[in-house]
């Protein structure tokens, strides 16, 4: 049920991968760009996420399941954790296909209120269908709370998103 065609996503890799591991659970990319597909007519489907060459396997899944990926250069944090912040990345993008012109809505895959000021401008020229929260609604940022842009929590999609384990000595 996709009225309008030719949506894209916005999708901050780290804060959709980091927020679906603190709930407990895996998320089937490939099942999430269908799902993308279907529910919101998303054509394009822009994945940002910082590169590390150890995961280049990771990359070839991601790309086949049909995501076009954003690479950002990734640095070292004290503890030795790569950091790959994407934000104003995901944002030029964004502010790129909004001055072309090249999509109908937006979706924008997150729960970091660094995104406000652009769902905040998505909103005003009618250019945003939804914002998916990778996070629970109590760790959701408050700052896009109050962009009143509409907010589905990818928590309540689990039983359809989620990697569905095998139970043992099953085939």
């Amino acid at each position: 049920m996709n009225p309008t065609k030719n949506n894209f996503a916005y999708i901050d890799g780290a804060n959709l991968y980091e927020g679906v591991k603190e709930l407990g659970w895996k998320l089937d990319y490939h099942r999430f760009r269908v799902w993308l597909k279907e529910k919101y007519g998303v054509e394009r489907a822009y994945l940002f996420i910082g590169l590390i060459p150890n995961y280049t396997p990771l990359y070839t899944y991601l790309q086949e399941a049909g995501f076009t990926l954003i690479f950002k250069e990734t640095t070292y944090d004290g503890s030795g954790k790569p950091k790959g912040n994407c934000d104003a990345d995901l944002v030029v993008q964004a502010m790129k296909d909004l001055y072309e012109n090249n999509f109908e809505k937006a979706i924008i895959v997150a729960s970091d209120g660094d995104y406000a000021s652009l769902v905040k401008l998505f909103k005003e020229k009618d250019k945003l269908r939804i914002i998916l929260s990778p996070a629970v609604e109590t760790r959701c940022s408050i700052l896009l709370k109050r962009t009143g842009a509409p907010i589905v929590y990818l928590n309540d999609k689990r039983a359809i998103l989620a990697i569905k384990e095998k139970a043992p000595d099953t085939d």
